[in-house]
């Protein structure tokens, strides 16, 4: 009965959810290609390389590892390329739900790999994606929780791994209260590597069984990786000089970060403002708001490779192209990690603490909290309080990116301790890839 209602009830959510998903096919382009993929038909290059039922190949069975979004897919593909170190002869089926991942991914993906959507959790979907792929085991990341497509894995024996699993504090509640329905699907697990403590009590509360159960660490500490070359890349187009940069930031978030650089100006004339908004459709209403401030915009997707000839002293850059995140830490001097300001739980602030860089994040950090815990007790960050109205939070963010200006002794002592908090932790990917290899035989 149970299925029955999670089936009338993800269609529904489906047919509520399809014109906006439309939408962003037209805006973003890349959702239209392959879209057959999401229904577990695939083209014929892809069937051609996967030891599909019937057998009618001699290809030994993949692991199949799915992430969705930019952060997931690395740490996806982090996993997957620590595997086949230890064993070059595994082959992947690598899959994820949405244009931006699908570029992602592009970079994980070696030519041995086949690169799919993951279908839709509809029952007959993802018979035919199973079919097709035939898994040795499937390797999900983080909260990819889908249960028809975990079930039908079950009954088919496949063994099925859930890692970096984390859940939110905004879900758990609604984890622990239908527990009569995901307990089922969390017990489909052959092995849960959580990221902390907490998280594993969250699993259990929702169902797990703690014997599948065990704490890792979070597995974002090993994916990010400095590009030197990208860096030498970005520093020719933006030009000498310190960097202030905010981070994958998302709406409104911009206007804090050119708010901050005006007072910046005022005492160290020679700073430049990066923006680097989240989500790269968003980028016309960002240099709206740059040209509202007062100050020109220079577009990284309008200038390609090229230096800015004889930039305007005023001018803000905006990184409106992916993949350039890192790079752009890498030479930043204090840098905002976005998406902390307006209650969506952050983007990734290991990135920039990486790269030594002192680094400021809003309240909002709840899909980070052990890294967070971690990172806090090192001293290795700045987090602004949760003041009780928006302006506050804003102004303290403003307030802290001024001050890491002011003083570069400061700035300098929160980078060092970013970068050796960061290089402590890391080595969960090459564990946790010792463990599935050996499980898997």
């Amino acid at each position: 009965m149970k299925w029955l209602l999670y089936n009338a009830l993800f269609a529904v959510a489906y047919t509520v959810m399809l014109p906006s998903f439309l939408l962003r096919m037209k805006r973003r382009g890349g959702y239209r290609a392959r879209f057959a993929d999401r229904f577990g038909r695939y083209p014929k290059e892809i069937i051609d390389v996967l030891p599909h039922e019937p057998r009618t190949t001699n290809h030994e069975p993949r692991i199949w590892i799915h992430a969705v979004s930019v952060g997931e897919v690395q740490v996806a593909g982090q996993l997957m390329r620590a595997m086949r170190e230890r064993n070059p002869n595994l082959r992947f089926v690598f899959s994820t739900t949405s244009s931006t991942g699908w570029k992602t991914a592009e970079r994980e993906v070696t030519p041995a790999d086949a690169l799919i959507y993951n279908p839709l959790d509809f029952g007959g979907c993802v018979k035919r994606a199973i079919d097709a792929v035939n898994p040795r085991a499937v390797i999900l990341t983080e909260t990819e929780i889908w249960p028809n497509f975990i079930r039908a894995l079950k009954k088919r024996g496949v063994p099925i791994y859930l890692v970096n699993a984390r859940i939110s504090d905004r879900s758990a509640p609604r984890y622990k209260a239908l527990r009569w329905f995901f307990g089922e699907v969390f017990r489909c697990f052959t092995k849960i590597y959580a990221q902390s403590d907490l998280d594993a009590k969250r699993l259990t509360d929702a169902g797990a069984d703690p014997a599948t159960v065990s704490v890792t660490g979070s597995f974002k500490f090993d994916v990010a990786h400095r590009n030197e070359a990208k860096e030498r890349e970005l520093r020719d187009w933006i030009g000498e000089g310190e960097i202030l940069l905010g981070g994958s930031t998302w709406p409104g978030e911009d206007v804090v970060m050119l708010e901050a650089y005006g007072k910046i100006l005022e005492k160290h004339p020679g700073v430049k403002l990066v923006i680097a908004p989240r989500h790269f459709e968003k980028a016309d209403a960002v240099e709206a708001n740059i040209k509202a401030a007062g100050f020109e915009c220079v577009r990284r997707s309008k200038m390609a490779e090229r230096r800015v000839p004889a930039p305007p002293h005023n001018a803000v850059y905006l990184a409106d192209t992916t993949g350039e995140l890192m790079g752009l830490f890498g030479i930043a001097s204090v840098a905002f990690v976005g998406k902390s300001l307006c209650e969506h739980g952050s983007q990734n602030m290991i990135e920039p603490c990486l790269c030594g860089v002192a680094t400021v994040v809003g309240p909002y950090t709840e899909n980070f909290r052990p890294v967070m815990s971690d990172l806090l007790a090192a001293d290795a960050l700045v987090q602004t309080s949760d003041a009780p109205t928006a302006e506050v939070r804003k102004a303290s963010v403003v307030a802290e990116l001024q001050g890491f200006f002011d003083d570069p002794v400061r700035r300098a002592a929160y980078g060092e301790r970013a970068r050796a908090a960061v290089a402590r932790r890391c080595g969960v990917v090459g564990r946790c890839a010792d463990e599935l290899l050996e499980a898997l035989g």
